[in-house]
């Protein structure tokens, strides 16, 4: 044992290579003992194991990589007639996050067949995924391979190099008493699956997709390695100190589970517990869940709760943040509807006063259903038939380069020259895309990178606008940006000067203008005069302040603010930022967390949509003006402007006002709040949504909707969203924050990302479905080794 940790000192010493040691050539199989389906499936007939890094310290991963024989992968591409498979990269790779509850262990059989085995945590409790070598592996490949991975679950385990690790540490990573079935393709003898022993819990047969299960660990009598333990399920933590009670908005009983961060799965704490929602001071509220024996947890109620209620199993999940910023998920199941009806509306109802800092009471009962539907799950009644919606979208070819873009990059540079942080501290902090031209533009401090669009979907540097001064010379950093005028000027927000915008000529890379707005209405935000302005010669654009909202024509002589069009309210409405539509109606959001919906300048709101309570960051609205997004902090909004009924069916909210009993449901975006725990258990940071966005496209419709949250881009795909399919989000996790993200114009294939020192474009298919492994492994970007070079006299001249 000694010899070969000795040999994976060399293998992991050498900090260059993202491999650490490799399997040639094997067949991996997922075998499923009590399956339906038969004992075992071929997943790849021909494949590669390796242990790579993840960018991240002390987080490794086991990849599984079809090998295709020459001609082979062509066919393939052939026989699925360009439909890409649901789970993206994941039909030619298999990652797995090498952690100890994988039980990662290897086994010579007497026929010499070298094996290696580890839970497949997404399936039943004693599925397993088996790789089995070819014939021409040495044994001691074998042992170095399993020596390796069992160093990397140290580390991860314990946050600290595998040198400091002991015989006795690493033996608690040693599963080889775990037995392993032989794997075979062909169905179990019998043709019937073997019965599982029944498990004990208060759920029944029942239980719903959201992964609710009662788990038991049970001991092996005939365990002989006492070093090897079992990975431990998720503690609940201490609950903290319980303010006094006011005035009580609800007190119901329910079953408490916990989300197990290792089996993910929730697990049953307790079977009969009080969960009360009451008033502890002005405006502040708490949740206390109380059991026969122990206090389980106690939490103020706040945005941070992100609550999610599911009547068809009459759950409800929630996040509990403790002191020191641990996130943990916990599932409450009523007895029946009723109960989860009254604890629904005594929640809300406390949620809704803390961040409006209103009585839930004066709200009239429409504003109230508005925002109970909003935080209720869709049901199973809204989903499609089995069978609909099932289609996969067309992917088109992409090479995969992720090669970091730094401000000095040109295409003659050696790749280890790639510098990309500079000396002033400054990050990336805005982006802008491109519509007319195929160019990127990232503002970073007083600079402003441009990068071309390649056509094989990368980005190129072009050329860098090193200081972005007034046309008096004053240097500052531009707070906000948009292309305008065919993307041949840049429209830039100085926040030291917040009564004017300057102008900045694209072609000379210089400011050329200042735009003094008006003298007492200042700008707080900026949007084109329609959808796709920046695309033509436009020149006029949408202003607004705290409480008004107006025209801006760099025309006129003086202010550039069109008094015919303005529009101002009396009160401080505290407007954040506005979206148009390809008409030019115009959707405008608030700190408070209302919409207000235009379809002209100057006149009153068509209709206005209450508020939920979170501040909207962000707007985004369809072409057609069929769809409104809004950003907030947890979770986005996504909002149908069609009426489907009374006498303005058929028309849009901008267009007439919907009825006083006819509100749009709104439909709330979030991430399952297990996730979002899992999340905040890697990242240790809360969840903060970057303005949410449609795919764009003049003649495209809007399919797919892009943000992110710290280190994690999140895509949805409306189709499935609005079919009531769950958790219809693909997910990509970088190392560092992303600071802004956008789709590339005229396709939702293509993402271009603004991490704090570098800009890639990346495939939406190399997005994953979020589970433990995609959820904790972060990602480098890498150059691929197919990129070929370009000389200076094949780059495209850019008037920049």
């Amino acid at each position: 044992m000694f010899m070969i940790r000795n040999a994976t000192k060399y293998l992991f010493g050498n900090t260059s290579k993202e491999s650490i040691i490799e399997i040639p050539q094997g067949k991996l199989y997922l075998v499923r003992p009590h399956s339906l389906k038969g004992t075992s499936e071929l997943i790849f007939n021909d494949a590669a194991a390796s242990i790579r890094r993840t960018g991240q310290e002390f987080q490794y991963q086991l990849v599984i990589q079809r090998a295709y024989e020459e001609g082979e992968a062509e066919l393939a591409e052939e026989d699925e007639d360009g439909v890409a498979d649901a789970l993206g990269t994941e039909k030619d790779e298999k990652t797995f996050l090498l952690d100890q509850s994988l039980q990662f262990r290897s086994d010579i059989r007497q026929n010499g067949e070298a094996v290696f085995a580890w839970r497949d945590l997404s399936g039943d409790s004693d599925d397993i995924y088996e790789f089995v070598c070819d014939e021409s592996t040495k044994s001691s490949e074998v042992t170095t391979f399993e020596i390796a991975a069992i160093e990397c679950q140290y580390e991860r385990k314990f946050r600290k190099s595998k040198d400091h690790a002991t015989e006795k540490d690493l033996q608690q990573f040693n599963f080889m008493a775990e037995p392993i079935p032989h794997a075979s393709t062909q169905p179990s003898p019998s043709g019937k699956p073997v019965k599982a022993a029944p498990q004990k819990s208060s759920i029944e047969a029942d239980t719903p997709p959201i992964g609710v299960k009662e788990r038991t660990v049970s001991k092996r009598a005939d365990q002989t390695v006492a070093s090897v333990k079992e990975s431990g399920p998720t503690v609940a933590p201490p609950s903290a100190a319980q303010p006094a009670s006011l005035d009580i908005f609800t007190k119901e009983r329910a079953e408490l589970h916990l989300f197990d961060f290792d089996s993910g799965s929730f697990m049953l704490q307790d079977p009969v517990v009080t969960a009360t929602v009451y008033e502890t001071g002005k405006w502040q509220y708490w949740l206390q869940i109380t059991g026969t024996e122990r206090e389980w947890l106690g939490q103020r109620v706040g945005a941070d709760l992100n609550p999610v209620f599911n009547f068809e199993y009459l759950s409800f999940i929630f996040n509990h943040y403790t002191d020191d910023g641990s996130a943990y998920s916990w599932l409450l199941r009523f007895k029946d509807e009723a109960t989860e009806v009254r604890f629904q509306e005594g929640l809300m109802s406390a949620l809704w006063e803390q961040l409006n800092e209103a009585k839930w009471k004066k709200a009239d009962k429409d504003e109230q259903q508005y925002v109970l539907d909003a935080f209720e799950d869709l049901t199973m009644d809204d989903a499609p038939p089995e069978g609909e919606g099932e289609e996969e979208e067309e992917v088109e070819e992409v090479i995969d380069d992720d090669g970091q873009r730094s401000e000095h990059y040109d295409t003659d540079e050696e790749e280890d020259d790639v510098v990309t942080r500079d000396q002033d501290g400054n990050v990336n902090s805005q982006l802008a895309v491109g519509y007319k031209h195929d160019r990127s533009f990232v503002v970073r401090g007083s600079k402003i990178g441009v990068f071309k669009h390649t056509p094989n979907n990368n980005l190129e540097f072009s050329t860098n606008i090193s200081k972005v001064t007034t046309p008096k010379g004053q240097l500052f950093s531009p707070k906000k940006v948009m292309l305008h005028a065919e993307d041949s000027n840049m429209i830039l927000q100085n926040e030291n000067n917040p009564n004017s915008l300057y102008r900045m000529d694209l072609e000379y890379g210089k400011v050329v203008d200042e735009w003094k707005v008006h003298d007492d209405i200042a700008v707080k935000s900026f949007a084109p005069d329609k959808k796709y302005a920046q695309m033509t010669n436009e020149q006029t654009f949408i202003g607004l302040s705290d409480n008004a909202l107006y025209r801006i024509d760099p025309r006129l002589s003086g202010d550039k603010l069109v008094d015919s069009q303005l529009k101002q309210y009396t009160g401080k409405n505290a407007f954040t930022n506005a979206a148009t539509t390809e008409q030019g109606y115009i959707a405008v959001a608030s700190e408070k967390g209302d919409i207000r919906m235009f379809d002209r300048l100057g006149i009153k709101a068509k209709t206005a949509l209450p508020a939920l309570g979170e501040s909207i960051i962000g707007i985004d609205v369809s072409a057609d003006g069929r769809w409104i997004l809004a950003t907030c902090r947890t979770y986005l909004l996504l909002i149908d402007a069609l009426q489907k009924d009374g006498k303005n069916e058929g028309k849009l909210g901008f267009q007439a006002p919907f009825g006083k009993d006819s509100k749009p449901q709104p439909r709330r975006l979030a991430l399952s709040p297990n996730h979002i725990a899992q999340f905040q258990h890697e990242t240790k940071t809360p969840l903060s949504f970057t303005p949410a966005r449609f795919n764009t496209g003049v003649d495209d419709k809007e399919t797919s909707i892009i943000t992110a949250t710290g280190p994690f881009i999140i895509t949805w795909n409306m189709k499935k969203f609005l079919d009531g399919r769950k958790e219809t989000y693909t997910i990509k996790r970088y190392e560092e924050e992303v600071k802004a993200d956008d789709f590339k114009y005229g396709s939702d294939k293509n993402v271009i990302v603004a991490l704090p020192n570098e800009v890639n474009m990346v495939a939406k298919r190399s997005f994953k479905k979020p589970t433990r492994e995609s959820i904790a492994a972060a990602e480098t970007p890498r150059r691929s080794s197919a990129r070929r070079r370009l000389g200076r006299s094949e780059v495209v001249n850019s008037p920049y």
